[in-house]
């Protein structure tokens, strides 16, 4: 039986995956295996040794302490793609938005109330002041093609726009879903010039804090419309302040408005609204779910942020996990400890990212105490956990 901590409202889609012949799944646990949350911050929370995995409903892991769990030989989990669809929608209304000046126009609709019969005629005659222009043919940049950035740029093909795609590390995976008529910029600086509207979907380290700076809103065109419903920190803000009030950027849309961006008529600020449907809550805590129900019974890691994946089927009926240090000579020394004992191995894989590896093992016969220990002790391992079908 497995003891899941869940730290914040979750759907009940948990429960689909999360049996309770297996799992038990309590708010209030001081000590178990496994830990659910969206929202709530870990940094503070002093996890239990028998802790193994947390899994984030959602993409972003800043509310966990990423290397503070590899170093202890935790997985974290977190849920990419769940919530494309609904971000998808956000970006293009966002573009609507902006560009057909629909916020303004209707406030200023309210604005007529107690006009009784003048309303119509108020309204015929005060509409050219919002008029704006169509999307259809204009040119749109998506700077990351990740699950979301794939997603809009094939919608805003679809409603007829030219699509411009940056993203020098894409994926298969996504390569495959992008419609064959986005056009690829082998430079930011190629997409930044020619593009009528912006948006990011790139996500958020060392590397991409202040992504768009002085220099890349220099290189815009002027009165691009900008939008970011990827992360807070990816724009460094006093030069999109002076860019906004030069017309360099026409509109800005965001989903992480601050206190000064409150203050321009020309920025579009929603309340992180990106994932806010009941359809991305639900597939966020599905697929959270199911990561980690494989990975508390097999072993197998999908979609983890501070590990490689690692997928072997399970094909005999025992297994050994091995987390450890990505160092030369690891997978020997654990293999040999294993042949010592006349242990036969049925199949095998050595994953690694960075500074730590992972080396999932399946074996014709259970593992004593002693040997586990042993393998656990070795220098470089840092977590030893074991299966049995």
């Amino acid at each position: 039986m497995f003891t899941i901590k869940k730290m914040n409202a979750i759907s009940s889609a948990v429960y689909d995956y999360l049996g309770e012949d297996k799992f038990t799944i309590n708010e209030d646990a001081a000590d178990y295996d496994a830990i659910l949350v969206r929202s709530a911050s870990c940094h503070d929370v002093e996890f239990p040794e028998r802790l193994v995995a947390i899994a984030r409903a959602g993409a972003g892991v800043n509310n966990i302490p990423v290397d503070q769990c590899a170093e202890q030989g935790i997985v974290v989990f977190n849920t990419p793609g769940a919530n494309a669809n609904g971000v998808k929608e956000l970006v293009i209304a966002g573009m609507f938005l902006a560009s057909r000046n629909i916020l303004e126009a209707t406030q200023w609709a309210k604005t007529l109330q107690g006009k009784g019969e003048q309303v119509l005629p108020m309204v015929e005659k005060g509409k050219k002041q919002f008029v704006g222009p169509e999307l259809m043919g204009k040119t749109l940049g998506v700077i990351g093609l990740g699950a979301i950035g794939v997603m809009v740029a094939n919608a805003a093909h679809s409603l007829g726009m030219k699509v411009i795609g940056y993203d020098p590390y894409i994926s298969v995976e996504s390569a495959w879903g992008l419609s064959q008529d986005v056009g690829r910029a082998h430079k930011l600086e190629e997409l930044l010039s020619e593009a009528d509207y912006i948006t990011l979907h790139v996500p958020l380290m060392d590397k991409t804090k202040k992504f768009i700076g002085e220099s890349e809103l220099s290189k815009m065109k002027k009165g691009v419309v900008v939008l970011n419903f990827a992360r807070n920190g990816l724009i460094d803000y006093e030069p999109l302040y002076a860019a906004l009030e030069n017309g360099r950027i026409g509109k800005y849309v965001t989903d992480f408005p601050n206190e000064k961006l409150l203050e321009y008529d020309n920025v579009i600020s929603i309340p992180h609204l990106g994932a806010s449907t009941p359809e991305s809550e639900e597939n966020c805590a599905k697929m959270a779910a199911q990561q980690l129900k494989d990975y508390l019974e097999t072993g197998r890691i999908v979609n983890a942020v501070n590990m490689p994946t690692c997928v072997l089927p399970f094909t005999g009926n025992f297994r050994i996990a091995v987390f450890h240090t990505n160092t030369a000579g690891m997978v020997g020394k654990i293999t040999a400890a294993l042949a010592e004992l006349g242990i036969n191995i049925k199949d095998m894989v050595n994953k690694s990212q960075d500074k730590f590896a992972y080396t999932a093992i399946n074996l014709e016969e259970k593992l004593d105490d002693e040997l586990v220990s042993k393998i656990g002790d070795m220098e470089g391992v840092i977590r030893v956990r074991t299966f049995e079908r």
